[in-house]
């Protein structure tokens, strides 16, 4: 080869190499884009006009680039760490109160960050804003690239096919134009996108064919996918509702916001959008492993509920269960709680019932020991006739293990033997302050102990049917034989999760097909030499290296040359005839097969 043939050889590959993927080429440098400045303030603003044009081009090709993608990518993973560290103010604002509190050198600096609030803060947008768009860079150009390349033929061979990575060569007496046929039937037969094209010159026609264009589908399919998932989780973030209600056994719900016992919501919903719907809670089943290292857990959690559409649906019985959930018109209700709620009759002095009550208690273990506190607010009046407040600090144990066996700690979290131990209080609840309080809380702070015959704070320990009997003719209250069973529902609308769903599902495939697709291309040529014998050159360019390749053009070239066999050697044909008696030799093997 000639020097002043390898610049025309090079830029032939080139262009037989080209195009393998769809990414585009940046050939733009930072610099000055702006050129030679021409004199005068004319000159200077027009100069200035390039620079300006030039520097925001690149900037656009950079924030649109492959690597800048990946790169948001990896920073918002980074940045949704926190948000799962940290408390955050829109699932939890007490506990983000509790963390400034113990933290008080972090919190600040937290929340100047906007680390409470890390998904809805400016740099989390930022950094989600400029995936969105930088994806969307990405993939305009290389689809318009990609339908191009649909829409075009494979490209011509190089002059010099024995420079391909997968390379074979033999003789034949076939003619060109029936090798080329044959190479074309195969090729298309393979799935091959194939044709014939011609070139000028010595190196003449030639069969081109590609395959493998499911490998750059899979790419753009990804990255498409992914714009899917930011948008879904853009609307189920802006449009998505989200709250919690404890319902008693026997009591219902119905979904308008005065319901809820919490509620959240994104910052594009409307209220007015809730779904008109409403259950009642007639039942809740559960069952427990009795013997083994597995004693206690659960085997069976079910919500057995009546349920209806709208304002006059007709009702409906369905079983709310861990991960089945009530669909209703778009709105899912999720089984998230359970537990115990004791029933209590509390009399005043003369006797009169003024509060009776399922009280639902709050679990602290998995036995199902809980507590709470019950609350008289109105109607209770002393002995005296005298208008006052009762509170009464809950510990109930489904279990009880029995006087004088440790501490009051369920031992089962079945109601095998059933326990409520009550301390009593009078005065003051503090609930006309106006100031918000735990209703699962008692705050003593403004009420008096009710004592005992030596002095210390009344209290007693219950069994179903029993009653506690207040000093000085204050009342009763009695624990009931009618221990209820209560749950808590998390009532969600997410209207992107689907679409989120679907986007994850489809970058997965997309991701599968452009990481084991290979794209490669097969040109085969067939010309007369100046003895008469066609010479067949079959070559294979891939995207990548791989074995796989040879290894396919080694199988292209067998069935070829049973198509076009080798012809005889001119100067061995007397001899392989005579030890051998078969004056056809064998194809060379593809180069790098053997790999």
């Amino acid at each position: 080869m000639s020097k002043t043939e390898a610049p025309e050889e090079q830029s032939d590959l080139g262009a037989a190499g080209s195009q393998l993927s769809t990414a585009p080429i940046d050939r733009a440098m930072p610099g000055s884009f702006g050129g030679k400045r021409a004199p005068g303030v004319t000159g200077w603003l027009v100069w200035a006009g390039r620079e300006a044009t030039g520097w925001v081009r690149w900037m656009w090709r950079q924030l649109t680039s492959m690597r800048v993608a990946l790169l948001l990518l990896l920073l918002l993973s980074l940045g949704a760490i926190p948000g799962s560290l940290i408390p955050q103010t829109s699932i939890d604002e007490l506990k983000v109160a509790d963390f400034k509190k113990a933290h008080t050198t972090l919190a600040p600096l937290y929340d100047n960050l906007g680390l409470f609030h890390v998904y809805s803060s400016v740099w989390f947008s930022a950094i989600y804003i400029l995936l969105f768009v930088s994806l969307i860079g990405c993939i305009v150009p290389r689809t318009w690239q990609f339908v191009g390349q649909l829409r075009g033929r494979p490209p011509g061979a190089p002059k010099r096919l024995d420079r391909l990575p997968a390379y074979t060569t033999w003789r034949t007496d076939a003619e060109p134009e029936q090798v080329h046929e044959a190479a074309l039937s195969l090729l298309k037969g393979r799935r091959f996108r194939a044709d014939l094209t011609s070139r000028q010159g010595s190196a003449g026609a030639s069969v081109a064919a590609e395959k493998g264009y499911l490998r750059e589908a899979g790419n753009l399919f990804f990255h498409i996918s992914l714009i899917v998932l930011l948008v879904a989780f853009a609307v189920g973030a802006l449009f998505k509702s989200e709250g919690g209600k404890l319902v008693v056994q026997g009591d219902g719900f119905s979904n308008t916001l005065t319901q809820y016992d919490n509620f959240k919501s994104g910052s594009l919903f409307d209220t007015e959008e809730l779904a008109p719907f409403s259950f009642r809670l007639d039942s809740f089943d559960s069952s427990f492993e009795r013997k083994g290292p597995e004693k206690g857990t659960a085997r069976t959690y079910r919500a057995n509920v009546t349920y209806s559409e709208g304002a006059d649906g007709k009702e409906k019985k369905q079983a709310i269960e861990v991960n089945k959930p009530l669909e209703v018109d778009g709105s899912k209700v999720y089984l998230i709680g359970h537990g115990y709620a004791p029933t209590v009759t509390v009399r005043d002095g003369k006797g009169k019932v003024v509060y009776t009550a399922s009280v639902p208690l709050l679990p602290i273990d998995s036995n199902g020991t809980a507590t709470g506190a019950i609350k008289v607010l109105d109607g209770y009046r002393d002995k005296n006739g005298k208008k006052d407040q009762l509170g009464f600090n809950a510990f109930f144990v489904p279990t009880f293990a029995g006087a004088g066996k440790g501490q009051m700690f369920s031992q089962f979290p079945a109601l095998d033997y059933p326990v409520l131990a009550l301390s009593a209080y009078h005065g003051s609840l503090g609930v006309d302050s106006g100031l918000p309080q735990n209703v699962y809380q008692l705050d003593t702070s403004k009420m008096d102990k009710f004592k005992d015959s030596k002095g210390d704070l009344l209290k007693q320990r219950m069994r179903p049917g029993d009653t506690m009997k207040l000093p000085n003719g204050a009342g009763s209250i009695t624990f009931e034989k009618d221990i209820k069973r209560w749950a808590t529902f998390q009532i969600s609308q997410q209207p992107g999760s689907m679409w989120a769903l679907v986007g994850a599902i489809s970058a997965i495939v997309g991701l599968a097909g452009s990481l084991f697709i290979q794209r490669r291309r097969v040109w085969v040529r067939a010309v007369r030499g100046a003895d008469g014998v066609t010479v067949v050159e079959m070559g294979g360019l891939g995207r990548s290296e791989s074995a796989k390749l040879p290894e396919e053009l080694g199988d292209l070239a067998a069935h070829l040359h049973e198509k076009a066999p080798s012809a005889p050697d001119p100067d061995h044909a007397d001899h392989a005839d005579a030890e051998h008696g078969d004056s056809t030799p064998q194809v060379v093997p593809a180069e790098g097969a053997e790999k």
